[in-house]
């Protein structure tokens, strides 16, 4: 039986390897899609380290503050038609050496550090009380406190017409910026809403909503210190990170988080020696697995029998037992109800096993 290593341990195969550095520029990023035919911006073995820039795609709501020349670049460099069918900057992918269709990867989420500390979150159209706010759209710019870790709202405005166009740049006359949120002090977690690895099919697959692949999962505890498990769908895995964001509730209700750039390191290890079927998550004291579908209720089940699957094939327990576990000891929640592929997430406590259920190998 193989055993996924604890946090902080180290396993022969799995000492870290080189440390590479991607830039996100207009030749190393894909707007708006998964597709398994891109070209890899950058090849890396298992073990390795890599130091990626993580766009917003929505660092027009205030180009003077979350703008700098590296990112225009990109607005410049990537046509408008080019950004479809969904939204968000993905920079990647990687190719990982040897991974192949069945295979994990383990990416281990070190830093994820502003690049700048500003941030914008939009009440949007695709929010879920767009018809209860009388279909208006509103911006709030948030600043960042990175001593605090805290972020502020700076200012908010009305956004005129529709938000359609991925990468609009809003220039907000100053006479239309009003107060917000006076006094509010928001805790700032960062974390990436979109990373996954190619889904293996022959066309562009947007990046709105969440999947198999991973894609749009839009949880808030993808960040530092977490260790995300993505399945390999086609070889070299071509792995992507986008959609940044340094704080968001559960449930994501408005649209969007506070969007922000980030810097982030993380290290991708090629596992062999286990399966899961869907995106799955370990924090230093949780298991989270995820379950998407258009229908909430249908999302529900998807994580049920996922956490289910781990329960019984990497925890050994008896499927009573573990529909009784996960009736007593797990808790269920709305990951987001805005990227049409709805999202559930189920967490249980790693401590309750022998070991912080540590995930084996069902063979």
């Amino acid at each position: 039986m193989a055993l996924i290593c604890e946090p902080g341990q180290q396993r022969a195969d799995t000492k870290p390897g080189a440390l590479h550095h991607l830039k996100a520029t207009p030749e190393t990023v894909h707007w708006g899609y998964f597709h398994p035919n891109i070209k890899p911006a950058l090849r890396v073995k298992s073990g390795d380290l890599i130091q990626a820039e993580a766009v917003t795609h929505h660092a027009g709501d205030a180009p003077d503050l979350m703008m700098d020349e590296g990112v225009k670049a990109i607005w410049e460099g990537v046509a408008p038609e080019d950004r479809a069918p969904g939204v968000h900057i993905m920079t990647g992918p990687i190719f990982v050496e040897d991974a192949q269709p069945g295979d994990m990867l383990e990416v281990r989420y070190f830093k994820m550090i502003p690049r700048c500390n500003y941030g914008s979150n939009l009440a949007a159209n695709w929010g879920h009380l767009y018809q209860e706010f009388d279909e208006k759209e509103r911006v709030t710019i948030y600043e960042l406190d990175p001593n605090a870790n805290t972020a502020q709202a700076l200012y908010a405005y009305d956004f005129e017409g529709k938000y359609l166009i991925p990468g609009t740049v809003t220039h907000c006359p100053e006479c239309d910026k009003e107060e917000a949120l006076t006094g509010v002090r928001i805790p700032a977690r960062p974390h990436l809403g979109t990373a996954g690895v190619a889904p293996a099919v022959d066309e562009r697959v947007s990046t709105i909503p969440p999947g198999k692949h991973g894609g749009n999962i839009d949880n808030w505890r993808i960040g530092a210190g977490a260790t995300m498990y993505y399945p390999v769908q086609v070889e070299g895995g071509l792995f992507s990170i986008g959609d940044p964001h340094v704080s968001q509730g559960d449930g994501e209700i408005s649209g969007t988080a506070i969007e922000a750039s980030l810097d982030v390191l993380f290290q991708i290890i090629l596992r062999k020696d286990f399966s899961f079927p869907s995106p799955l998550l370990e924090t230093d004291d949780h298991w989270i697995v995820h379950g998407f579908q258009e229908d909430l209720n249908k999302a529900m089940k998807n994580a049920a029998v996922d956490m289910l699957e781990l329960l019984t094939e990497h925890q050994g327990l008896s499927a009573n037992d573990a529909y009784s576990l996960m009736s007593v000891a797990t808790d269920f929640g709305i990951t987001q109800v805005v990227d049409g592929t709805q999202g559930i997430h189920a967490r249980i406590d790693r401590g309750i096993f022998p070991n912080k259920g540590s995930v084996k190998d069902p063979d």
